[in-house]
């Protein structure tokens, strides 16, 4: 998972090497993001950015101290990889874990995960909890949704955010203006949420794929 930090220069760095002006220095790199207005504080601060990328295996330096992306086994095709940006954390349990639209960090996908699906209207968050375990979803793993304005909800396994807190549950329509977001787990201590339609409750996305912690690169 990428920092939004670690993201904005890598993503310069691909931008100065498309832009045929060879490969930078992290000075060079340092001084060109300072000319487009960006606060990226001082040059130590920029290293620091550029040693995690290469903790990453995202990048390399030569002897020269130029910057190289580099290509490898998990990001072998720069082109075919986009950045899904991941929303803090969503309870898989009561709805009690923070959510708001502050991104907390990127994760490197690739396109061909999700053929059919615009990747701008991708994101993730981190599960917590056990409560949709019956469905693939564990604790720590990351889920992937999709946003769906207007789209069908009913029977779907949605993130939800009720008063700033997210929660992922499977979506009910139930009688007399109920609304049900019910837990899929073999846990037994986990209960379903009821709400009114009347009651504010965002659907911020529906289910597509669930990333498995134990096999995401922390």
């Amino acid at each position: 998972m990428l920092t939004s930090k670690q993201k904005m220069v890598l993503d310069t760095i691909r931008e100065m090497l498309e832009q045929n002006g060879g490969n930078p220095t992290a000075y060079r790199l340092h001084k060109y993001l300072e000319s487009l207005g960006i606060e990226v504080g001082s040059l130590k601060g920029t290293m620091q950015v550029i040693e995690a990328l290469e903790k990453k295996d995202l990048v390399k330096r030569d002897e020269s101290k130029k910057l190289f992306l580099v290509e490898n086994d998990s990001y072998a095709n720069f082109e075919n990889i986009f950045s899904m940006p991941m929303y803090g954390l969503a309870s898989c349990g009561e709805a009690l874990a923070y959510a708001d639209g502050n991104v907390d960090g990127y994760l490197q996908i690739s396109k061909s995960l999700f053929r059919k699906t615009n990747p701008a209207k991708l994101f993730a968050v981190k599960a917590l909890g056990d409560s949709m375990n019956k469905e693939g979803i564990g604790d720590s793993d990351y889920v992937v949704f999709e946003k769906c304005e207007g789209c069908e909800y009913e029977g779907k396994i949605v993130v939800a955010v009720i008063n700033g807190m997210a929660t992922i549950k499977r979506y009910k329509k139930l009688p007399h203006g109920m609304i049900g977001l019910f837990p899929q787990s073999t846990n037994r201590i986990h209960q379903p949420i009821y709400l009114d339609e009347s009651d504010a409750i965002l659907v911020a996305g529906v289910f597509r794929k669930v990333l498995p912690v134990a096999f995401v690169s922390l």
